[in-house]
């Protein structure tokens, strides 16, 4: 590309960095305020898309109607988001962080169902802007009149969000709660309110965004989870509530991307090295390195390590006599199915499916609970393990029982890699390196087509013969059951004890001579192992794998199972897992619209239950238990 096209990509950039900073703005102040990670904040943005698109062309394209169109999209997104507030959030403020995370991420399902049934499946591509659709000339080329104006919209909004939280008595009370919630509230401020109209502006400046992109981009149902990604990117790089730092990172990450697409291709000492296939990744490995030298974003402040989970947790206990017999029970129930597989014959593959699911979900548990460490990118090692088994069976040509053995091991080496850096943050941040380094090993599994059939995937993945049918189910049911076990053993080891400790009490820990982040780091190369395993049986239940294995919704689905089965129990992530699978099961066969009437479920699990399934029923069993006392 000559110079001039270079610069021109540099100028798309800053048109990008502006639709960013919009977004990421909104979740900044969200955050920063009521310290909620909304993850529904992409959804909001895609709605602002879709309402801006109705309203445009129920009105008419003229410039009145475009800009009236803009405007209300991105009010009525507002008020979308205050009633959000006010129905739901309000309720789940004391929350563990995580159980929020799980209530935001049941509306994205809900809001884009919504979208599904309002709008159909179909891209909706809107007008171009009445006055604006020309070019320019600039640099020797044309250029569009459209992005000028986006490089406008930016600085004009940080500079109005920054006149309102500096000039104004509700802006003074805003950064006020963002230093000192409870003070606050102790001086007579309505902090229930305070949060709401917070709430409804970020929501506000997320609907702006979306409805600015109208004549570049179709609305499509995609454009939430897309953005949403590169919104927390933005966030964490420039410092979870900081306004200038979010504007700061979004040039910077919108500027590395139109480097990458400006440079295309180099040929450099003889070798070819594609820049323009960085762009998928290139945001991550920039949040990566930043928070591996700066752990609290570039104008972010250090913060005190949360865990993010209840407050007080009961210790860990032996199993009773009673719930031995109960597992007992559900392993006999289990190694019998097969026998009437004729009368139910979807029932073995659903129970297969629960059981690597139980597996992924008790291995992510083991470092979220006992070893109190946030993941939003546990997927990747999952993935790893199931692309360690395709390969080694299909490209290094070894027997699948060899395969299945040393598949895990690739895991555990990437976890080993990972956890060096992880281990060295806490709270939201360790969560998004984590998220960081598996999208990483998503864009590397998504571009090398030559090695791992690139978006394509790979097929034939199949067990031994020896291993088909009903023997591979029995073989996944030893191996959940022996992983299970050991994952128990560990726990009520010295090591599990230190892991606890370390959870608990990092400087107590430290002062009697545990080396926290080494025990850490170990934590994490055992859930990375276990993590693989399920992955790699995952690939031979199927037959076929692709990077969605290791994609950023799987990472959120094992959060969901652990949560929902509880995070402070062990039964917790079998509870979850089981309760997860069969419900999406039974949903996704129910209607079409299963995302909604799935997230719902959520929802009222999260509201009927904050301590999880087996949370809620071993209170219960205690309250009985005390009864009876």
């Amino acid at each position: 590309m000559d110079l001039t096209g270079f610069l021109a990509q540099l100028l798309n950039g800053l048109a990008e960095a502006s639709s960013l900073f919009l977004v990421a703005a909104g979740l900044s102040l969200i955050f920063g305020v009521t310290r909620l990670v909304n993850f529904a904040h992409g959804s909001l943005y895609m709605l602002g898309v879709y309402i801006a698109y109705a309203l445009v062309e129920r009105i008419g394209g003229g410039a009145l109607g475009f800009w009236f169109g803009v405007l209300a999209a991105a009010l009525a997104v507002g008020a979308l988001g205050a009633l959000i507030e006010i129905v739901l959030l309000r309720r789940i403020y004391r929350a563990p962080e995580l159980f929020q995370l799980l209530a935001t991420f049941a509306l994205v399902l809900v809001i884009n169902d919504a979208a599904l049934w309002l709008w159909g499946a179909e891209d909706l591509l809107g007008p171009r802007a009445p006055g604006l659709s020309g070019a320019v000339d600039l640099l020797g080329r044309r250029y569009p009149v459209y992005n000028l104006v986006l490089m406008a919209i930016g600085p004009v909004v940080l500079g109005l969000l920054w006149l309102l939280l500096t000039r104004s008595r509700w802006g003074r009370l805003v950064r006020a709660a963002s230093q000192d919630r409870e003070m606050l509230g102790a001086l007579g401020v309505n902090q229930a309110w305070l949060f709401t109209g917070v709430f409804a502006l970020g929501a506000m400046l997320a609907g702006l965004g979306g409805a600015l992109q109208l004549p570049r981009e179709p609305a499509s149902l995609g454009l939430d989870l897309r953005i949403i990604g590169d919104a927390f990117v933005v966030v964490v790089v420039g410092g979870m509530g900081s306004l200038p730092g979010a504007y700061v990172a979004a040039l910077l990450i919108a500027e590395i991307k139109a480097l990458c697409i400006g440079l295309g291709t180099v040929q450099w000492l003889g070798i070819s090295l594609s820049f323009s296939k960085l762009t998928l990744v290139v945001e991550f490995l920039f949040m990566a390195v930043v928070l591996v030298i700066r752990p609290w974003g570039l104008f972010g402040k250090p913060q005190v390590a949360s865990r993010g989970t209840a407050p007080v947790e009961a210790p860990l206990a032996f199993a009773s006599p009673r719930t031995l017999a109960v597992f007992a029970a559900v392993l006999a129930c289990l190694a019998l199915l097969p026998l009437a597989a004729q009368a139910l014959p979807y029932a073995v593959v659903l129970a297969q499916d629960v059981l690597i699911a139980v597996l992924f979900a008790a291995s992510l548990h083991f470092i979220m609970g006992p070893g109190g460490m946030h993941s939003f990118g546990h997927a990747a090692y999952f993935g790893l393990g199931a692309y360690g088994a395709a390969l080694l069976l299909k490209a290094a040509a070894l027997p699948m029982e060899a395969a299945l053995l040393f598949a895990p091991l690739a895991a555990g080496l990437g976890a080993l890699v990972f956890g060096w850096f992880c281990v060295r943050l806490s709270g939201v941040y360790l969560a998004m390196l984590t998220l960081a380094f598996s999208q990483i090993v998503w864009s590397v599994v998504f571009q090398w087509d030559a090695f791992t059939g690139g978006s394509n995937g790979m097929v034939g993945v199949w067990p031994a013969d020896w291993l088909s049918g009903t023997a591979f189910y029995y073989a996944v049911l030893v191996m959940a059951g022996l992983s299970l076990w050991a994952l128990r053993h560990i726990l009520f080891s010295p090591f599990g004890y230190a892991l606890r400790a370390a959870r608990d009490s990092a400087l107590r820990a430290e002062a009697i001579g545990i080396d926290v982040r080494r025990v850490q780091w170990a934590a994490f190369v055992v859930a990375g192992l276990f993590g693989g395993l399920a992955g790699a049986l995952f690939a031979f239940s199927k037959g076929s794998i692709s990077p969605d294995v290791m994609a950023v919704g799987k990472s959120v689905d094992g959060l969901v199972m652990v949560l929902l089965g509880g995070v402070q129990t062990l039964v917790g992530p079998i509870v979850g897992a089981a309760s997860f699978t069969f419900i999406q099961d039974y949903v996704m066969r129910a209607t079409e619209y299963w995302r909604a009437l799935f997230g719902a479920i959520i929802l009222l699990l999260v509201l009927a239950f904050p301590q999880g399934i087996a949370g809620f029923c071993g209170q219960l069993a205690r309250r009985w238990r005390g009864a009876r006392a």
